[in-house]
């Protein structure tokens, strides 16, 4: 099936493509997932999670891996040792307040304890009063700590294709991507994507127009470095070297949360020597 093709960038300093994440541990794709650019797509337009997709999910998708980047994690520990309270930390527990009363009980009578806010305001368990600054703080020297882990890819780019034959579809995407209705970003709300976003919609296939667009920086003329970009295009159903990946979006709702399977084919792409430079705007 042959049509239009939107080229969308997808560069950032960081970019996350969770796969399988868990709170604890939430980890990145290798390149940009459909669901995660259909995704931004959704977002730009204006729809909310729970808006039908089925229009933007049946757009063919590629991608192109112009700088694949390099994985990196960041670690966290969350709740170790002694910390202050904070009006933050309340929360409405009957029988914390009643803890927090009997700890701000002092000699010059009732303190805050026993205002009519603590009728249903509470604290952590177990607190003290630090002897230094008599303030509260947890009783708790030893706490468990949490910990978690987020993988990203730094200084990655990548060139995604959207193929479809109604061009006023992908027109209507593109003009969103540079007015976006929502905030952007590429996988993760700390991550969001840096100069333009969409190029011009080219006649043809994703694989054709892969080849017709630089972004990876090269000399003039035929690209006599060696670097060719791998790149991932959907194709049929059991195309001959295709492998399946799950990441075929079928609802964002947070109920209903679901993707299906597709399959894709894994080619190198030669960049013409007369592609045209992307134009990017900071």
């Amino acid at each position: 099936m042959t049509g239009h093709v939107l080229l969308v960038r997808l560069a950032a300093p960081l970019q996350a493509w969770g796969v399988a994440s868990r709170f604890s541990h939430r980890d990145s794709h290798v390149r940009p997932t459909k669901s995660a650019v259909v995704g931004l797509c959704a977002a730009a337009l204006g729809r909310d999670r729970t808006d039908p997709v089925n229009d933007l999910a049946g757009l063919v998708y590629g991608v192109r891996a112009d700088h694949p980047g390099t994985p990196v994690r960041d670690y966290h520990t969350v709740g170790a040792g002694r910390f202050p309270l904070r009006p933050r930390d309340v929360i409405t527990d009957h029988r914390r307040a009643a803890a927090v009363a009997k700890t701000m009980e002092t000699a010059d009578g009732p303190g805050f304890g026993h205002h009519e806010l603590a009728n249903w305001y509470g604290a952590p368990k177990k607190i003290t009063t630090d002897p230094v600054s008599g303030t509260l703080v947890s009783a708790e020297l030893a706490r468990t700590a949490m910990t978690t882990e987020r993988w990203y890819l730094s200084d990655a780019a990548f060139v995604a294709g959207l193929q479809h034959q109604d061009q006023a579809l992908l027109e209507e995407i593109a003009f969103a991507l540079e007015h976006p209705k929502r905030l952007l970003w590429l996988g993760r709300k700390s991550c969001p994507p840096s100069g333009t976003l969409a190029a011009e919609i080219l006649p043809g296939t994703i694989a054709t127009a892969f080849t017709a667009k630089r972004l990876l920086p090269g000399p003039e003329g035929p690209d006599t470095s060696g670097r060719r970009p791998w790149a991932w295009i959907q194709a049929p159903s059991g195309t001959r070297g295709a492998m399946q990946i799950n990441d075929q979006p079928v609802s964002f709702d947070p109920a209903h949360r679901s993707h299906a399977t597709r399959w894709e084919t894994r080619t190198r792409i030669t960049i013409s020597p007369t592609a045209t430079e992307w134009d990017i705007i900071p």
